[in-house]
Order: C-alpha cells, then sequence, then structure tokens
C-alpha cells in the first residue's frame, strides 16, 4: 500500500519529466532559431580588406535569415562586387570571377516597407523588375538613395530591402567604389579587375 501511494505521489512528477522531454526537442529548435535571429555580425573578406556589417533581424527578419542562409552555406565564398557605380553604390554576392551567374534558392518577399531608408552605408537586396525577385545579390550604398525606398505596393514602389549597415570598412567600400569598371557583352559598370569576397565569417 506504501509503494502505491508513494506512486501516487510521485505520478503528476513523473507525467511532467515525461511531458518536459517530449517538448525538449521543440524547444531546443526555437532556442536554434532565437539564435539565429540574434546573429547581428557578418564580415565580407575581400582582396580590398574587411567590411563587417550590422544585420537588422528585427526590422527585416525574412531578408536576414535568407542571407544568413547564404553566408552559413559558404555561397559568397569567391564571387564578386561585379557591378560598381562610383557615386550610387557596389553589388555583389551572385557571380563567380568571369561573370558566371550563380544558381540560388527561392527568391523572397520583398520587406522594403521596414521603415529603413537606403542611406550611405546601408545594405540592401538586388533585384529584378519583380518586386519580390531578390535571392542572394545584395549592394552597398555608397550615398544617401532615398529614390530607392519603398513608397507604394506597387511595381514601381516596392523599393529595395534595407537589412543592414556597415559598422566597419567603409574606407574599403570607398576603395571598391573607386575601381575602374568596363563594359563587357551583357553587363556595365564591370570592375577591369576582379574585386572578390574570398569569404564570409558570420559572428554569434
Amino acid at each position: 500500500m506504501r509503494n502505491f501511494r508513494t506512486f501516487l505521489f510521485l505520478a503528476p512528477f513523473l507525467w511532467v519529466s515525461v511531458a518536459l522531454l517530449s517538448f525538449l526537442p521543440l524547444l531546443t529548435a526555437q532556442a536554434n532559431e532565437e539564435g539565429n535571429q540574434k546573429t547581428k555580425m557578418v564580415t565580407l573578406h575581400t582582396n580590398y580588406g574587411d567590411i563587417i556589417i550590422t544585420l537588422f533581424p528585427e526590422k527585416a527578419p525574412l531578408t536576414v535569415k535568407n542571407f544568413l542562409r547564404y553566408c552559413q552555406e559558404g555561397y559568397y565564398d569567391n564571387t564578386l562586387f561585379h557591378r560598381v557605380i562610383s557615386y550610387f553604390m557596389i553589388q555583389g554576392g551572385g557571380m563567380e570571377p568571369g561573370m558566371g551567374e550563380k544558381s540560388t534558392h527561392e527568391p523572397i518577399k520583398n520587406e522594403a516597407n521596414n521603415g529603413v531608408s537606403n542611406a550611405m552605408g546601408t545594405i540592401a537586396m538586388a533585384r529584378t523588375g519583380d518586386p519580390h525577385s531578390a535571392s542572394a545579390q545584395f549592394f552597398i550604398n555608397v550615398a544617401d538613395n532615398p529614390s530607392l525606398d519603398y513608397s507604394a505596393p506597387t511595381p514601381s514602389g516596392w523599393g529595395y530591402c534595407v537589412f543592414g549597415m556597415v559598422s566597419e570598412g567603409m574606407d574599403v567600400v570607398d576603395s571598391i567604389r573607386k575601381v575602374p569598371v568596363t563594359s563587357i557583352p551583357g553587363y556595365d559598370d564591370v570592375p577591369e579587375k576582379d574585386v572578390i569576397i574570398k569569404g564570409v565569417t558570420v559572428a554569434q
């Protein structure tokens, strides 16, 4: 009888333990997801020096998650800043040396309506004429470009989503924006000598 009473006393605690164990994988996955969202810093290691970027997961959660996915997969390793307009922006993240375009994951929803302007030093997603076509390519604004900001949910008004800013290395960005450029079949504003993203470091 005593053992039975002991079992009755302990039963609620046993059920709680079982419940906690069953939810442990879910809690772990949630913690990992929250950890990814708290990842703030990414360093682009280029042949001109390092560019350190502070990300804005609270302002552009889908865009930051997408960017980090490419970073963590090593996608940006040995890619180019392939388009440089000295008074406007430097664009990279999708072309290999020789101007071969890399395949990408599916495009993401445009989060340009997040209230963050394309100010000098910010990083934003590049895209086609389709507002929701951004995938891997990005650009760093080298001037204030308010004309790229969201103004309306229309093809011409969606703008370009800012998802972070350069916190260190604007001198590197400045050096890149000044490189001589040329035109090749299918592309304008291509650096004459490759500007290479050698690798990417993601800091927790």
